[in-house]
């Protein structure tokens, strides 16, 4: 059973319909927990939220992740994903550099028939109540308008129109795009995309750009969407190959760059692929912590997505800088990218481990320094 915690560092307005949770105990017992300082429930029956809100960490500073609104079959997958979350999101932080810790949370809801108005001020008073344990930002289901209306009633909101760093979804394709073309050049010793065959899978706001930005420089696309106006458009713009849903996974291409929803790779789904680089913006793409293994006995070379599509997070950051925001000091960090993945493809062959294990090295490193 779920106990209501009535937490002494947060207070909940009177006469509200929210129940604030703690579910640090059950969430323990779940996939994905990794010694996480807090995990939270709130519930609203009456205006239809059931939101989860994980922080991993706090060592590094507040924990900032994006709120994502998905209709998960259960609500332990919804407490999974954000523990996943929440953690790639402090490694994520760790290795671009920025005083922050990692947070995510989980909105369970079909964002196009269920995100009301009410549920999101129902999750406003949630982030209120947590007094800045966690800030929040965009995510899938999330958009800029909701998160400028979230920002209008609570204090932990970034990523908004009022804080100047808008959308960060162009930042985070911008970061993806050019560590593809750091994996591209590790692999093969140039960058050039003429000619070369990448797959995006998912045309959302980060595959599109993405998509623009391959176009632009010659690469040969096939893509996949479960929205066909999206796909349809691809290949009128883009003179992209369609398929339909996970085919896109064997598609015969020289880059798979996965940008919609994580766990794509697998030990069912890596031996289908044809690609000999994966590199793409989706979160938690290996579905377990072999499937770094499995890629690497193929001879695939992988770009861990904590790493590469850290440029919305380093967007979203610059707003909360002393100052306030400024793009100028964002395109620098976005481009950084691209040396950080290198070095961890160098490591990882250095040292005989797959480039995810490096990466989680480095990120704990960090965090364990300053711990101490």
């Amino acid at each position: 059973m779920l106990n209501v915690l009535k937490p002494h560092h947060s207070t909940l307005a009177a006469g509200t319909t929210l129940e604030l949770i703690d579910i640090t105990a059950e969430a323990a017992r779940m996939p994905g927990f990794d010694s996480h300082e807090q995990v939270w429930l709130g519930r609203d029956s009456v205006r239809g939220l059931t939101a989860i809100v994980a922080v991993h960490t706090t060592v590094l500073g507040p924990a900032l992740g994006g709120t994502r609104i998905w209709p998960h079959a259960s609500f332990e997958a919804g407490v999974t994903d954000a523990l996943r979350l929440s953690r790639g999101m402090t490694f994520k932080s760790a290795i671009a550099g920025l005083p922050l810790g990692g947070g995510k949370a989980v909105i369970i809801a079909d964002a196009k028939t269920e995100k009301t108005p009410q549920m999101l001020e129902a999750y406003a008073e949630m982030l209120n109540a947590l007094e800045g344990q966690y800030i929040t930002a965009e995510d899938v289901g999330m958009t800029l308008a909701d998160a400028d209306f979230l920002a209008a009633r609570a204090r932990n909101v970034s990523g908004t129109t009022r804080g100047g760093s808008g959308n960060p979804s162009p930042f985070t394709a911008q970061g993806t795009f050019l560590g593809l073309k750091a994996a591209l050049g590790h692999r093969t010793g140039g960058d050039k995309l003429s000619g070369v065959r990448v797959a995006v899978q998912g045309l959302g706001s980060v595959g599109w750009s993405l998509c623009e930005k391959l176009h632009a420089e010659g690469a040969i696309l096939t893509v996949s969407d479960l929205d066909t106006v999206r796909t349809d458009r691809a290949a009128e713009k883009f003179g992209a190959a369609v398929v339909e849903g996970n085919a896109i996974i064997a598609a015969d291409v020289d880059i798979f760059a996965p940008c919609a929803l994580g766990g794509i790779l697998s030990a069912d789904t890596i031996p289908q692929l044809k690609a000999g680089i994966v590199a793409g913006a989706a979160n938690n793409q290996l579905a377990t912590a072999d499937d770094g293994e499995r890629l690497v006995e193929r001879g695939i070379l992988y770009a861990p997505d904590y790493v590469i599509n850290a440029g919305g997070v380093i967007n979203v950051a610059a707003e909360m800088a002393d100052g306030g925001y400024d793009v100028a000091t964002v395109t620098p960090r976005v481009a950084r990218i691209a040396d950080t993945l290198t070095a961890i493809f160098r490591r990882a062959e250095r040292e005989g481990r797959t480039t995810d294990a490096v990466a989680e090295a480095m990120a704990r490193e960090i965090v364990e320094a300053a711990r101490k």
